[in-house]
């Protein structure tokens, strides 16, 4: 293994949750009068913490998201993972396969630790993460693609950044993980490759990035 940790995205990468959450990202955004796509919802805000939610449309319409936004989302959210969820393909055997060679590994996740969480019971991946392997954007206040939150990752994992390999599928992410001088992983299950620019690397069945990362 040519790096010292692996930093998994969440969203898309581990859990199959960016269709179910861009699909009501999409239908709340419509019902509050912006009218959005499910297709806007991927391009746009696919891989993003929050706040930049609300700092784009605020940007486009002038015009700010309720205050009680994020609750309502995350509601609806939470309410289809616990009928819908499941684990991305492959992604089971991947953290078995380096959690039993030794290989240290974390998840950084523009998304909430409750959503992270929720996401890990559901569909079972709980067992590889304990609290000091999960990263939130919530513990650094900036999102992808600020560097901010891998960079936190990597410290607290005690490596290097230039030791790290991250593992991606949105164009946020791969932009914060080269910010943040790590290697990156372009995972094209649900993005096309030309969208991932900067990548290490791009490969679109996860079952294969064992082998990638030696």
């Amino acid at each position: 293994m040519r790096y010292d940790l692996v930093i998994f995205d969440n969203d898309g990468v581990l859990v199959d949750s960016e269709p179910i959450s861009n699909r009501l990202l999409a239908a709340y955004l419509t019902e509050l009068g912006h009218p959005t796509s499910y297709e806007d919802s991927i391009r746009d805000y696919m891989g993003s913490a929050m706040h930049r939610i609300h700092d784009l449309v605020q940007e486009r319409t002038g015009q700010r998201l309720p205050a009680d936004f994020d609750d309502t989302f995350h509601r609806r959210v939470f309410a289809a993972f616990e009928a819908e969820l499941e684990p991305v393909e492959g992604a089971v055997d991947v953290l078995a396969k380096l959690a039993a060679d030794g290989v240290p590994y974390c998840v950084a996740s523009s998304g909430s630790h409750e959503r992270i969480r929720v996401g890990h019971h559901k569909t079972g991946l709980d067992r590889f993460f304990d609290d000091a392997r999960i990263f939130s954007s919530q513990d650094v206040g900036k999102g992808k693609p600020a560097p901010d939150l891998f960079l936190h990752a990597a410290r607290r994992m005690g490596v290097a950044p230039e030791r790290c390999a991250v593992v991606e599928d949105s164009p946020l992410g791969v932009r914060a993980a080269v910010a943040a001088g790590m290697d990156v992983y372009g995972f094209t299950a649900m993005t096309p490759g030309d969208r991932l620019v900067g990548a290490t690397r791009l490969f679109s069945e996860l079952a294969d990035l064992p082998d990638l990362l030696v």
